[in-house]
């Protein structure tokens, strides 16, 4: 049983990665209802929340029906970020993850996200400091080092779990990779093998199949699998992996008739949190995904992203259920 203080998450748990404008408490509902074990939030700038930012603040929303739950902050000023520990403490979130992994450029050049990979002794300070500052079970989110000369994955993990860190998980990549080429998954293995680890250690990147995060589980030992872009548009795959787990078997892959029920209360949930704009908009990213493999669908796929009103949407949702719902696309 793999736990996170004293949440029990099960025998090896499918974690939904935080995603910039991905991972909203709409997107969550639905992995949790598909096999998710734990949900982590968009990532939350310290500095924002201080500042009241609007979209800061709105990214601590979570419900019941999504716990457990894990609030994301990034930062690299100590004081603003203790000061976020209390704004998020308010929220009353089962985790605080801190990240240190996010590689885009305008937060690394404040020295946050995968900045602080340049600066291991201001991370671990500022770790210990967030650890002493809240009574909820602090993780971290993290990748193999800044680049290819200058991983110490495994001192790092150390040094955090030293510091009262209860779980890390780990991206295969370095900054300077950013997305490209395979995650390599071997350090993240030497760190699970340490003798003197005992908190969990999760594996990130390229986990896109089950034989992938079986793999993750079975030739690297780790203790669960953060599901990032596999999931986009498709929440579905945790319990496709799950099945997999139980039968060595593939579950057939969701009806039409369920892809468009899902994309519809997607957009329907999107809307009621965010607004018609921002919901209408922030939900065409997953439509590829929602109907990826159909034949003969480019034209309602272009029709899904350019639509600028729910109506439009929900119609052109209609249509599609009309018109593929008895073909033999599985």
């Amino acid at each position: 049983m793999v736990k996170i203080g004293d949440i029990e998450l099960g025998d090896f748990p499918l974690l939904l990665a935080p995603m910039e404008d991905v991972s909203d408490p709409p997107f969550r509902a639905l992995c949790k209802e598909q096999g998710a074990d734990l949900v982590y939030t968009e990532f939350i700038s310290s500095e924002g929340l201080i500042r009241d930012a609007a979209k800061s603040v709105m990214k601590l929303d979570i419900y019941e029906k999504e716990r457990p739950v894990g609030i994301q902050i990034f930062g690299a000023e100590l004081d603003s970020m203790l000061q976020a520990v209390d704004i998020v403490e308010k929220s009353n979130p089962d985790i605080i993850d801190i990240n240190y992994g996010c590689p885009v450029k305008k937060v690394v050049c404040k020295g946050a996200g995968s900045g602080i990979l340049k600066d291991i002794p201001l991370m671990i300070k500022l770790t210990e400091a967030i650890v002493k500052r809240t009574n909820l079970p602090v993780t971290v989110k993290t990748r193999l080092g800044w680049d290819e000369d200058s991983i110490k994955i495994v001192e790092v993990a150390e040094r955090l779990q030293d510091v009262g860190v209860q779980a890390i998980s780990i991206h295969g990549r370095t900054r300077a990779q950013m997305y490209k080429g395979e995650a390599n998954w071997k350090p993240i293995a030497e760190v699970k093998n340490n003798p003197r680890m005992h908190i969990p250690i999760f594996g990130n990147g390229d986990v896109d199949t089950p034989e992938k995060a079986m793999e993750m589980r079975d030739s690297f030992g780790l203790d669960g699998a953060m599901i990032g872009r596999a999931s986009i548009g498709y929440p579905w795959f945790f319990k496709e992996v799950k099945h997999y787990f139980a039968t060595g078997g593939h579950l057939a892959p969701p009806t039409m008739e369920e892809r468009v029920r899902i994309a519809k209360r997607h957009l329907e949930m999107s809307i009621g949190w965010k607004g018609e704009h921002l919901g209408v908009f922030e939900t065409r990213r997953h439509y590829t995904n929602y109907f990826k493999g159909i034949p003969h669908f480019k034209e309602y796929r272009q029709r899904l992203v350019t639509a600028d009103a729910s109506t439009e949407v929900f119609a052109i949702l209609d249509e599609i259920s009309h018109v593929f719902v008895s073909a033999d696309f599985v």
